[in-house]
């Protein structure tokens, strides 16, 4: 999904409909738990249902996503795939910005950068250890863009705590719904009034 949870729409945005509301509502639901996260996965990201992929908030500042060890993921030498690492780290960094954005607005990638330390030979785990202020973005108004700095790291036991393989540089554009949709607004009354102009010059 491209979309995150809020339970207030953008100040000054007009009243939205009940689909509006609806995609919103889903969209905070699948931050609360893995069983809607995986229903809504299963709709609008089928990449992300397909690995596996989970995510878990340990507090307020610390959110990580765990990628399954499973066949899907590996590769011919039975090592985490490359790609299932790299893809997974824009579903991930989504993820993160779910929980921080509002559902009011549309989440992109717009750049990631992908530095392969080791290969990964278990559960993959991605950790936020960076990012940009997003609250204090989202009260600027308009669009912006969000940095953040992924760990990525093999789940092991035992005394010597996880093994970093990889590390992701990633930005995000996020933009308002309600710019969105006043834009589309806009180029429908621009062609409606050319529409009426052609058959005017026609008449």
């Amino acid at each position: 999904m491209t979309t995150a949870p809020t339970n207030q729409p953008l100040t000054g945005q007009p009243r939205r409909s009940w689909l509006e509301r609806a995609e919103s509502w889903l969209s905070r639901m699948s931050t609360k738990n893995n069983f809607w996260h995986r229903l809504c996965s299963m709709v609008w990201l089928p990449y992300a249902f397909t690995s596996g992929i989970s995510m878990k908030r340990i507090d307020k500042d610390r959110f990580t996503a765990v990628l399954p060890f499973s066949r899907v993921n590996r590769n011919w030498y039975n090592a985490m795939a490359g790609a299932a690492l790299l893809g997974n780290s824009e579903v991930a960094g989504g993820m993160f910005l779910f929980g921080e954005c509002g559902g009011d607005y549309v989440v992109v990638c717009k750049e990631m950068k992908y530095r392969f330390l080791r290969p990964c030979l278990g559960p993959a785990v991605y950790r936020v250890v960076n990012s940009d202020d997003v609250k204090a973005l989202i009260k600027a108004g308009g669009e912006f863009n969000v940095n953040l700095v992924m760990e990525v790291a093999q789940l092991v036991g035992g005394k010597d705590g996880d093994r970093k393989v990889g590390q992701c540089d990633i930005t995000f554009h996020c933009t308002p719904k309600s710019m969105i949709k006043a834009k589309a607004n806009r180029l429908k009354a621009l062609e409606s009034a050319r529409a009426a102009r052609d058959a005017a010059a026609s008449g």
